[in-house]
């Protein structure tokens, strides 16, 4: 007999896209991709050369489960720089992804009976591991209409006695959206009459911001004793397929975070870490090129969706996405996500793929090349001819 939990695992469709468009790829069709939420950029060279070092240098051991010390010494410092505050390293966890964040927060704070507060749309393995963990996920909806930035007050009136964590993200995925400093407050003022609760902030895209400062949860000093924290080098540094995240938790949990680390990966492997390390501490112009290609694509993207009959689409503000609302369409986001890829060879992602209110929406990834994103909507705009 297998688990019963198997059957509410859920699992991402950029990857099911993916894989399709690969398949058709295989058999001689042009694909573009802005369906991955990926970086189209290399691993900057001095990243890279730090990895490749380590291996050189034999480090191809283990390290400790949380992580090497001086990479966990250099999280901590750059965290304290931005924002202020970062709690002592015994509390931060590296991890092979931020993935593993979203599964070990599910696995200690859900179970039956249990409750989570979750945005949608969002990225959709919240839901998943929470699913899994036995927990009940609760929804608030993120509005168009305010940016996508969710309402402090719609989350405090969810809370029930079977509450025990709630997540946000922001930069938001998948709209680029971006939840002003005053609604987080609010939140945070509104939970302290919610002691037992937990306040989980996915902050992977924090440095992708556009045209307002960076901020962070830790900045909260009132709740960093129920906080956690995930955020990463994937995003920041385009390095995805590294494999490599981490963790800030509260210092009562990260025994147990901990603990499930060594029952599943062990430690981070070493040479990636290494390459974290030279992420953290080298020369950080390589983040602010990048994030200035990401502010003129979405710009780009935006106003090409927009030139769209039948389609508006709000400029985000950070991170590398455009979600636009093609529900003046009248068809599914789903129908359209598979049209364009198998008709017109362009791989975007319908908006169900992150929750029950992304329908009327598609995910367009624009970390990828002007002329190529010029293409794509070109692309959309003969399909949309169909339906207006």
């Amino acid at each position: 007999m297998l688990n019963e939990n198997l059957c509410k695992l859920g699992t991402e469709t950029a990857f099911s896209v993916l894989a399709k468009a690969s398949e058709l790829q295989k058999y001689g069709k042009t694909i573009i991709n802005l369906g991955i939420g990926q970086p189209d950029f290399s691993t900057p060279k001095h990243i890279v050369e730090a990895g490749v070092k380590a291996l050189r240098d034999g480090q191809h051991g283990y390290t400790p489960s949380l992580g090497l010390i001086p990479l966990r010494e250099a999280v901590k410092e750059d965290l304290s720089v931005r924002y202020g505050f970062c709690p002592p390293i015994s509390q931060i966890q590296i991890t092979p992804g931020g993935k593993p964040v979203i599964f070990m927060a599910a696995m200690i704070y859900g179970g039956k009976g249990k409750e989570i507060l979750m945005p949608n749309p969002s990225f959709p393995i919240y839901e998943s591991a929470v699913s899994y963990s036995g927990a009940t996920p609760i929804f608030y909806e993120l509005d168009e209409r305010k940016g996508f930035s969710f309402d402090a007050d719609e989350i405090l009136s969810k809370i029930t006695k079977q509450t025990t964590l709630i997540m946000i993200n922001t930069p938001h995925n998948p709209s680029g959206g971006i939840t002003p400093p005053s609604e987080i407050k609010k939140l945070v003022s509104g939970l302290e009459n919610y002691p037992n609760i937990t306040l989980f902030s996915d902050e992977i895209y924090d440095r992708l911001v556009f045209n307002t400062s960076p901020h962070s949860l830790l900045s909260y000093p009132e709740i960093n004793d129920r906080l956690i924290i995930l955020n990463g080098w994937s995003k920041t540094f385009a390095m995805t397929g590294w494999r490599i995240g981490y963790g800030i938790w509260p210092a009562k949990v990260i025994e147990y975070a901990d603990k499930i680390g060594v029952n599943y990966h062990s430690c981070v492997n070493t040479p990636t870490q290494f390459a974290a390390l030279a992420a953290t501490t080298g020369e950080q112009d390589c983040v602010d090129n990048m994030k200035e290609a990401f502010k003129r694509r979405a710009e780009l993207i935006t106003e090409n969706l927009n030139n769209i009959t039948g389609i508006s689409c709000q400029m985000p503000g950070g991170a590398f996405y455009a979600f636009p609302n093609i529900s003046q369409l009248g068809v599914s986001s789903e129908l359209i996500q598979n049209q364009l890829l198998e008709e017109y060879g362009v791989a975007v992602l319908a908006g169900t793929a992150f929750g029950c209110y992304g329908e009327g929406h598609l995910r367009f990834s624009s970390a990828n090349s002007d002329a190529l994103i010029n293409e794509a909507c070109s692309k959309l705009k003969q399909l949309t001819l169909k339906y207006v």
